[in-house]
């Protein structure tokens, strides 16, 4: 029958107005009171309920449908939505039926005495009842049957009944979209008790609750409890395959909690520990202008900045190359909605595969590569030496002899801090990358080589800022390798703007570092981050704080102190924030042996022989250098 219905009623709640809706409201009100007056009639039992009786009593019904309209309408009742008729609704009809019962008893005791007046007080109170059980019984018949027509509901678990919860529970059921199911509390008082109509179970129930009754997501509604603890009751109800909402107290929402508790995000310029400079450094639209470009590891958190970057350049194509499936879709995707008529070439493949490099080259006919292929992760790389190595010196090899062979333009190698001294295998292997692309360059006569040496990127895939995020994100520990702990940083914008400025400049085997201030020491950053996410430390000095700074140790290879340039003697370029450094390099003969015994090595999995080649060949490098700074001092 509802299926036949639902539809006439759907149609008339959605093309009603509002002034016709509360007519109907005033209308059903007043068919209540005959009904009421009846039911106190036969409830009464020193009254016998006649139609004669009946008939006279017309007048009186008349008298009290037309002073009760005035009364409704005086206390809004008509005006009350339905599905926000709660207990003040219920409070006005009563004070509606009592106004009505006493309008009755005058009415009857003036000019018809013929009922006795407790009559009307059983009148009042059957009147509440009837007028209060249309209006939710025509709530629910609309909200289950009419509205929602049959959609699903999200059902929603509601952990903490307090206050908050409560409200929330309130709130929901006025939804359409949303069905409140359960409480869950660790107050063993509230637990069995039904709270808001809701049953309240212990958190111990909470696995067996979400199987049995399908929950959708889980509502936290304890803004008091603090924010550690409420992100360690996600983080494991995360596990249980549901949504994790967290919810703050209305006050908070208004404006009336604490300022204290308020999340104050910290600026990059804090984390930097100096200026942005994205805005001083300048445009370089001119030197990629019109250029088909490479870009090796162009999913990555450079490759993919570079792409960015590039579009306003207007090149004449740009092709991603990236041993991942889904960092290539993800950036080739999102290049398409940017780029517009731009031509986009995305290339499947790795740098290692000399064929697939040079045919790349050779087919779309490159100006300009931009390597930022390369394993970075510092414990990756040192416990997988072999595919470090192969990725980072025997790639970079490949597409660099592949460049100059096909007589690339310019070429450019994304470096790092940690290639200068070495004590990993990731840095050994990125100083053996610049060796590598160094020899080239005095070598060549078409392809001008040039590399770029980089501090931490703030929000790189393996960067600490991410990582802290997630500690901060779950209620910590916060993990720091050692509390002396320095590192520079700059920004993805910064380092790949600071990369085409370096193709723009290069002259040939320059490697280029961003002047980025001083080192920014690791625990202050935690400290900055913890407390910009609205939590407190938690020290010898703050036992009761939130989340922990904990020292785990250094890990094999890592320095407590990086650093940008290997020799000090630094030389200008056309912008005062990017300097030049001329380093020494292995001659041609050298660097021949140390990538021939490198192959070896790796073609052979001998992890021991190529870290023997790391000590002879990198460490070699490093000590020419040392002897250069001494003569030059």
């Amino acid at each position: 029958m509802f299926r036949r219905v639902g539809p006439v009623f759907y149609y008339l709640a959605t093309t009603l107005t509002r002034l016709q809706k509360r007519a109907i409201f005033v209308i059903l009100d007043i068919l209540m009171i005959p009904l009421a007056l009846f039911a106190a009639l036969l409830l009464n039992g020193s009254t016998e309920v006649q139609l004669s009786l009946l008939t006279n009593l017309v007048p009186l019904m008349g008298a009290m449908a037309v002073l009760g309209t005035g009364v409704s309408i005086y206390l809004s009742i008509p005006r009350i939505k339905l599905n926000a008729y709660e207990t003040r609704g219920i409070i006005r009809t009563a004070l509606h039926g009592t106004a009505l019962g006493i309008i009755g008893a005058v009415v009857n005791m003036l000019f018809t005495p013929s009922i006795p007046g407790e009559v009307f007080f059983i009148f009042s109170l059957f009147y509440l009842v009837a007028s209060a059980s249309w209006r939710i019984a025509l709530r629910q018949f609309l909200l289950n049957y009419v509205y929602r027509k049959g959609q699903r509901r999200m059902r929603v678990l509601v952990y903490g009944a307090g206050r908050t919860g409560q409200q929330l529970v309130a709130a929901l059921r006025t939804d359409d979209a949303i069905l409140p199911v359960v409480f869950v509390d660790d107050n063993p008082t509230l637990q069995t008790n039904v709270v808001a109509g809701l049953q309240v179970h212990a958190p111990s129930q909470i696995k067996e609750l979400i199987t049995r009754l399908a929950i959708d997501r889980v509502v936290l509604a304890m803004p008091s409890l603090p924010q550690a603890r409420q992100s360690r009751i996600a983080l494991d109800l995360r596990e249980l395959g549901c949504e994790v909402h967290a919810l703050p107290s209305f006050a908070e929402l208004v404006g009336q909690g604490e300022m204290s508790k308020q999340v104050t995000p910290v600026s990059l310029d804090d984390l930097l520990g100096r200026n942005r400079l994205e805005t001083e450094l300048p445009g370089v639209s001119h030197a990629y202008s019109d250029r088909r470009i490479l870009i090796t590891g162009a999913g990555g958190s450079i490759g993919s900045e570079l792409c960015r970057q590039l579009i306003a350049c207007r090149p004449h194509c740009i092709v991603l190359l990236d041993h991942s499936e889904l960092a290539l879709y993800n950036i080739e995707k999102e290049m398409r909605d940017l780029a517009g008529d731009l031509t986009l070439v995305p290339v499947l493949g790795s740098i290692c595969d000399d064929d697939t490099v040079r045919q790349v080259l050779t087919k779309y006919k490159i100006d300009v590569v931009l390597h930022a292929a390369a394993y970075k992760h510092l414990p990756l790389v040192e416990c997988n030496a072999i595919a470090g190595l192969r990725n980072n010196v025997i790639g970079t090899k490949v597409i660099a002899d592949a460049a100059r062979d096909v007589g690339v333009e310019r070429f450019i190698l994304v470096s790092s801090d940690k290639a200068v001294r070495p004590t990993n295998v990731m840095g050994a292997s990125k100083r053996l990358a610049e060796l590598v692309v160094q020899d080239l360059a005095t070598r060549s006569a078409n392809t001008r080589f040039s590399m770029v040496r980089f501090g931490n990127v703030l929000g790189s895939s393996g960067s600490v800022i991410p990582l802290f995020e997630e500690q901060i994100g779950r209620g910590g520990p916060v993990t720091l390798t050692h509390g002396s702990v320095t590192r520079y940083f700059m920004t993805i914008a910064e380092a790949a703007r600071l990369v085409l400025l370096a193709g723009s400049f290069a002259r040939g085997g320059d490697v280029f570092v961003l002047d980025m201030g001083d080192p920014v020491p690791i625990h202050k950053l935690a400290r900055q981050m913890i407390e910009g996410a609205g939590h407190t430390v938690r020290d010898a000095a703050h036992p009761d704080g939130e989340i922990e700074i904990m020292i785990t140790g250094l890990r094999p290879g890592e320095k407590l102190h990086e650093e940008l340039l290997i020799s000090p003697d630094m030389l200008t370029t056309p912008h005062n924030k990017i300097l030049r450094a001329q380093e020494s390099y292995l001659s041609e003969i050298e660097m021949a042996n140390a990538m021939k015994d490198l192959r070896r090595a790796i073609d052979s999995l001998d992890e021991d022989a190529a870290k023997a080649v790391i000590a002879r060949w990198v460490e070699r490098s490093a000590d020419e250098d040392r002897i250069e700074d001494a003569q030059i001092s």
